[in-house]
């Protein structure tokens, strides 16, 4: 099963590190509170919070301040706004973000500064910053895990190839690419699971788009083949793992034993491909990606089969003899 798996939270260190260029950030106040933690990647809108109602803050959340909190605030006088930060800033608040280009209140300034939670402002309105945001932190603070395998885009499917060491993964992922399919990650598979509960796998930024092969050593896939071989994320839909043929162990021959693999609390259809000599795994693993295509679409080719043999034994079976009839005894009849 999966390994290394994790549920992180990120500091907002890295938010304004990290996200400052789509976001377009600046620290204006709190620096000595950006080891903060965000651990919830929803937003939150402080609407309610500036109107004195600090109970709806949720910890770990970045807080978002748009131009109607910031009206709203101009209308109350000082001593109320400098009563209503104070109050929020002794919240586990990890961050403020004051959109469309406006100027935080002094109040918050103030309060943030004493307390020690970062005040950042952006150019964005309130829209834009939160889609953006959201999209951030959904990546940062997924569940993800690493697995060792190997990912490829096989007919748009993304197919997940495991194995012990040895076993051949990397040689048939390299006989895949020469036949037209795309990688996305060479031994070591980043998986994490989106907030709509997606499974995607992508590379290590180090060694993305590179492969290692015995005997030839570490080879650059985008150089070799060029951009139409690669790929940096893709939906993991379907996991196959190469294991040794053993003389005598039953295999399945129909392919109606459907089994499960689970990466992250997600179950995904799984396949045991024994490898063996004469066995050309990558157009074995090609028509798998195809067969499991097809199975979507609701066309399931051993279920088929098996209902077909089935009626035609029924229909070859003598039909059953109907109830004998008891034998009247008795006279003729009267006319």
């Amino acid at each position: 099963m999966d390994t290394a798996t994790s549920f992180r939270a990120i500091a907002v260190r890295e938010l304004a590190e990290e996200g400052a260029g789509s976001l377009a950030l600046t620290l204006v106040a709190g620096a000595r509170g950006l080891e903060n933690p965000i651990t919830f990647p929803r937003i939150q809108k402080a609407a309610l919070a500036v109107s004195g109602f600090v109970d709806a803050l949720h910890p770990g959340r970045v807080q978002v301040l748009g131009s109607s909190e910031v009206s709203y605030l101009k209308t109350l006088g000082a001593r109320r706004r400098v009563e209503i930060f104070r109050k929020i800033c002794e919240a586990p608040v990890s961050c403020f973000v004051v959109t469309k280009g406006l100027a935080p209140p002094d109040e918050l300034v103030v309060a943030a500064e004493a307390k020690g939670i970062p005040v950042f402002t952006t150019p964005l309105l309130s829209s834009q910053c939160i889609d953006r945001l959201q999209r951030y932190l959904d990546l940062k603070l997924a569940p993800h895990t690493t697995i060792h395998g190997n990912l490829l885009d096989l007919y748009g499917l993304g197919v997940l190839i495991l194995g012990e060491s040895g076993i051949g993964k990397s040689e048939c992922a390299l006989d895949l690419i020469t036949r037209g399919h795309r990688l996305v990650s060479d031994d070591a598979v980043e998986i994490h699971r989106d907030s709509a509960g997606v499974l995607v796998g992508a590379g290590p930024e180090l060694t993305r788009h590179h492969m290692e092969i015995r005997g030839l050593g570490v080879i650059n896939i985008h150089d070799l083949f060029g951009i139409s071989a690669i790929r940096t994320t893709k939906t993991v839909e379907l996991v196959v793992e190469l294991e040794k043929w053993e003389e005598g162990k039953a295999y399945d021959r129909l392919g109606l034993d459907e089994e499960s693999y689970l990466i992250l609390d997600t179950p995904l259809p799984f396949i045991r491909m024994p490898v063996g000599p004469g066995r050309n795994i990558a157009i074995l693993l090609e028509v798998a990606a195809r067969n499991h295509l097809l199975k979507n679409r609701g066309y399931h080719a051993a279920k088929q089969l098996v209902d077909k043999v089935s009626r035609v034994i029924a229909a070859s079976r003598p039909a059953a003899p109907g109830p004998r009839l008891p034998r009247l005894r008795g006279g003729k009849g009267r006319g």
